[in-house]
């Protein structure tokens, strides 16, 4: 079961369930909490979830005006100081990904770890694999039909209000976010960047993702789409699991992580 709570920014509906450390998901655009699947019940295995729907998704209803990622990432803020309590984990798929990294960048007190699936950190003609998908997207065309029906049937606006919720979303998607690498250098949390290998994100944007947060990691999932939550569960929650029970990064051979605290600059 599920629960309002009024926030500054928006009155947001939100389920909690399971035992453990605090750990706030964070669904795509367009989504809702149902889209974690199976591995909403594995995690809430070893970790006292949190699922809020964000403004205009889910039975969260719209705002006046435009959309926007610090908008939502405001008010995950709230959300954190009010419903959590404190710091948690944050794992944020796609659109989710990117309110996570800006949460990060805002409240480094409040956020434990990150995962991020399928997030970008720039508008999406720079990140899109395909960039004309979005031209073609419609509020009643056929891209947005699962959608559409996901939003209908529980939206508390009624169901004539999806055209003006698509059309606000794809102007978000043409705009933002606006992060630069200067921006993801600040960020203090140990971030686990995640794709598909086919993902809708291209592999280089995401590696320029990778490479811009000083403590992050990146996995690529073979054989998986924008939709590797739903098609390699079990990988992700190891994955997931993983980076959340992990100290610190130890390699044998390290490039990146090397330190180069002796005099001829040798890793040590």
């Amino acid at each position: 079961m599920g629960a309002y709570v009024d926030l500054a920014g928006a009155r947001t509906w939100y389920e909690a369930e399971g035992t453990g450390e605090p750990l706030v998901l964070l669904h795509g655009g367009f989504c809702t909490n149902d889209t974690w699947g199976p591995l909403r019940a594995d995690l809430a295995a070893g970790h006292r979830l949190f699922l809020p729907e964000r403004r205009a998704h889910g039975h969260t209803p719209d705002v006046t005006g435009p959309l926007s990622y610090q908008d939502m990432a405001d008010d995950t803020v709230a959300f954190l100081e009010t419903v959590v309590g404190g710091p948690a984990h944050l794992v944020g798929w796609s659109d989710g990904g990117v309110v996570a990294l800006l949460v990060s960048l805002a409240r480094p007190d409040l956020v434990r770890k990150v995962v991020a699936i399928g997030a970008n950190f720039r508008p999406s003609p720079e990140c899109f694999a395909e960039p004309a998908m979005l031209d073609a997207m419609t509020p009643d065309g056929a891209d947005l039909a699962f959608f559409r029906e996901m939003y209908e049937a529980v939206t508390p606006d009624g169901a004539d209000h999806w055209p003006v919720v698509a059309a606000k979303m794809i102007d978000m998607w043409r705009t933002q976010p606006t992060l630069t690498t200067g921006d993801l250098a600040r960020v203090e949390a140990s971030v686990l960047i995640m794709v598909g290998d086919d993902d809708m994100m291209t592999l280089e944007h995401t590696a320029a993702l990778y490479r811009a947060i000083p403590d992050s990691q990146l996995a690529v999932v073979p054989g998986a789409s924008h939709l590797v939550p739903l098609e390699r569960p079990a990988t992700v929650h190891r994955l997931i699991c993983d980076h959340f029970a992990q100290d610190a990064v130890e390699t044998m051979l390290p490039i990146r992580r090397a330190h180069t605290g002796s005099a001829d600059g040798a890793a040590v």
